[in-house]
């Protein structure tokens, strides 16, 4: 995507173009420098949207309370299973509220414009279809589908419906990642060879040990509405409250993590995918009945296209690390590097320096003659760094989805996107189970 055609994209998503400035550099090496990245909202936020909740747990709560940040947004109704959530609801937000366990109650309000749905995966494709057919606009967590079946579906009734859908991976919508797709676009790392990412996490809370309520019961939590779209078991309140860890209801590691990479190269690359995958791991430390691996490997070929060479990408998922947990995604190419955050990235640019690999150092010294060679410099180094008081990527996910609502825009993430995100996610899951390599069509978006 050329520079012209890059800002106007963004401009269709209600937010202006990422700027750099310059500062002097802080750094001793001249060979370093530190620009701060700007963010200006082009959005007309005086239009009130009414919202409401579906599925009132950890990051349902976190994306409401990110959505009230912004003007002229209002909460009337929050749907949830257990009676605590929706007690809470109602101190947090207010007692107007209307609270219920059927989510069709709320779908059934005429004065209700979008929702969002913070439920178990497994309810995601189901939600999101009856809310589009009810004439709501959709803000639905990742990953969009539990199933790669489902994907087709949900697509066909966004489009059916004529309304906006945004899929909640909401680091895409970061300063970060645009000004990486922005370098991409430049030439900044030459031709893109190699990509990676990484997740880590070393605490209960953040390997889905989720804290389990003393008054967990049926008599609080409508267990039967909850599995009436999966297998009838008995009340377990791991499953209902830990559900990312057991396969009725998650996609793992790759479905909770993997898919905010996918969906961050693919927005910086213009990628619509990877067409072969594999994925191995294990259950190396959290031994406490999950299904699903706690230490995850997958590895991906990108086909060359018109929009990006081919390439690999290698992405890695630890909750079993003793460094207390990080998250990164780097982009390789033929003159350098990015490392990419959302709220910073750091450019490398090959200098033509020596080789760290003591061998190779050596053979370079063959026939040279040392007092000769130039100086070695350095790869010159760029760090571009969100501004103070920046609101974060969470922020501007829903400033993009907002706008798009008032303005009959585009959004960053909609469910062709969405859909293109998950599948090598799930299709990770796939391989693991079966010990194979999965092939993919990123275009048709259907099994090989």
């Amino acid at each position: 995507m050329m520079k012209k055609d890059r800002r106007s994209f963004i401009k269709k998503l209600g937010i202006a173009s990422v700027t750099a400035a310059v500062l002097p550099s802080t750094f001793a090496a001249e060979t370093k420098h530190v620009n701060i990245l700007n963010r200006h909202l082009l959005a007309d936020t005086t239009k009130v949207l009414k919202i409401a909740l579906i599925g009132a747990g950890g990051m349902g709560s976190s994306d409401t309370n990110t959505a009230l940040e912004h003007k002229n947004i209002e909460l009337v109704a929050v749907c949830d299973l257990y009676d605590a959530r929706l007690d809470n609801a109602k101190k947090t937000w207010g007692s107007h509220l209307f609270v219920t366990k059927d989510y069709k109650e709320i779908l059934d309000r005429k004065d209700i414009d979008a929702v969002i749905i913070g439920t178990p995966d497994f309810w995601h494709k189901q939600i999101s279809i009856d809310a589009l057919n009810s004439g709501k606009h959709v803000y639905c967590e990742k990953p969009m589908i539990r199933n790669i079946d489902e994907g087709q579906d949900v697509i066909n009734a966004w489009k059916k419906s004529g309304k906006i859908m945004m899929v909640g991976s909401q680091g895409m919508s970061s300063l970060g990642n645009e000004k990486a797709k922005e370098l991409l676009a430049e030439g900044a790392i030459g031709e893109l060879n190699y990509a990676e990412g990484f997740w880590a996490r070393n605490s209960p809370i953040g390997a889905w040990q989720y804290p389990i309520p003393k008054d967990a019961s049926t008599e609080t939590v409508d267990w039967q509405k909850y599995i009436s779209i999966s297998k009838d078991r008995p009340f377990d309140p791991l499953r209902f409250f830990r559900w990312r860890n057991y396969l009725d209801y998650g996609t793992g590691m790759a479905g909770d993590l993997f898919v905010h990479l996918f969906s961050s190269l693919h927005f910086i690359t213009n990628s619509l995918g990877p067409n072969r995958v594999s994925s191995t791991g294990g259950l190396r430390y959290w031994k406490d009945g999950r299904e699903v691996p706690d230490v995850q490997l997958g590895m991906f070929d990108y086909p060359e296209t018109k929009e990006h060479p081919g390439f690999n990408l290698s992405l890695r998922c630890n909750f079993v690390d003793g460094t207390s947990g990080g998250t990164y995604l780097k982009l390789v190419g033929s003159k350098g590097s990015m490392d990419v955050e959302w709220d910073r990235v750091t450019l490398k640019r090959n200098a033509g320096g020596a080789s760290d690999d003591p061998f190779l150092a050596e053979k370079a010294k063959e026939g040279s003659n040392q007092s000769d060679r130039k100086q070695i410099m350095p790869p010159l180094e760029t760090v571009y760094n969100a501004q103070d008081g920046y609101k974060g990527a969470h922020y501007d996910h829903f400033a993009n989805f907002f706008d798009a609502i008032r303005n009959d825009g585009e959004v960053a993430q909609n469910p062709i996107f969405g859909f293109r995100a998950a599948a090598p996610a799930l299709l990770c899951n796939e391989s693991y189970r079966k010990n194979e390599f999965m092939g993919w069509d990123p275009e048709k978006m259907k099994r090989v």
